[in-house]
């Protein structure tokens, strides 16, 4: 998805289509919607094809109907404090298109520069943004999802607990019961944690070149095609 937009309350599907238009030198290649006038939920994107353009277009949701939304933090106008437009947009999104909550990701960017530059770099009175919302939504409480298709390597240490079957069982402080076996099966990987960690610096992927052999400007808020094929495996 190369534009999106949407909105909540008044309006029609009309509308979208007039907004959605509005994006078209971002993604001229293919365009998608959703909308439910009951719950007042309209959303448009915009596609730019560079891989598999013959058949790499793809529906706004899911057979099951979830979707997931990333959200980038927002900061009040001249002011060093946040807005919370981001969480009541996503509680407002629940409520009326009655979706459920499935879980909240973070988008986590340790290259990310410091922003926002004047309470940050200038003032110093606040630390660097470096993450965005992920959130995982559906209208079902139990949407397909399968977390051993996007399972980490094993760390050293798991590798050599799995190779000489020695580790220290029984309770830990957090009150968890740790069996004598419990961690001696060998899963083929870890299980991942809701903070996804991506950079988003290299200059030498497909978007890049794609767009220095047609010519087009670099978008300036990229986001990272390895959070996309997270969610797509999981």
């Amino acid at each position: 998805m190369c534009g999106i937009t949407g909105f909540f309350g008044k309006g029609a599907e009309h509308d979208l289509r007039r907004m959605n238009a509005t994006l078209v030198r971002r993604g001229p290649d293919s365009t998608g919607y959703f909308s439910d006038p009951r719950a007042k939920i309209f959303l448009g994107i915009r596609r730019l094809a560079i891989i598999d353009v013959a058949g790499g277009a793809q529906p706004i949701t899911n057979e099951d109907g979830s979707i997931v939304v990333e959200l980038g933090n927002a900061w009040k106008p001249g002011q060093p404090v946040m807005s919370t437009l981001a969480l009541r947009a996503l509680l407002r999104f629940l409520d009326k298109g009655g979706f459920h909550l499935c879980q909240q990701f973070v988008c986590y960017n340790p290259a990310r520069l410091p922003s926002p530059v004047q309470w940050v770099n200038v003032e110093r009175i606040r630390v660097k943004d470096s993450y965005t919302h992920v959130w995982w939504m559906s209208p079902t409480q139990r949407p397909k999802a399968d977390n051993r298709r996007v399972l980490k390597p094993y760390s050293p240490a798991m590798l050599h607990l799995l190779s000489s079957k020695k580790y220290n069982s029984g309770k830990r402080p957090s009150q968890h019961d740790i069996g004598a076996t419990s961690f001696l099966r060998d899963n083929r990987g870890a299980i991942p944690s809701n903070v996804i960690t991506l950079t988003n610096t290299d200059n030498s992927d497909r978007y890049f070149s794609y767009c220095r052999e047609a010519g087009h400007g670099l978008h300036p808020a990229r986001m990272p095609t390895g959070l996309a094929e997270f969610f797509i495996k999981f």
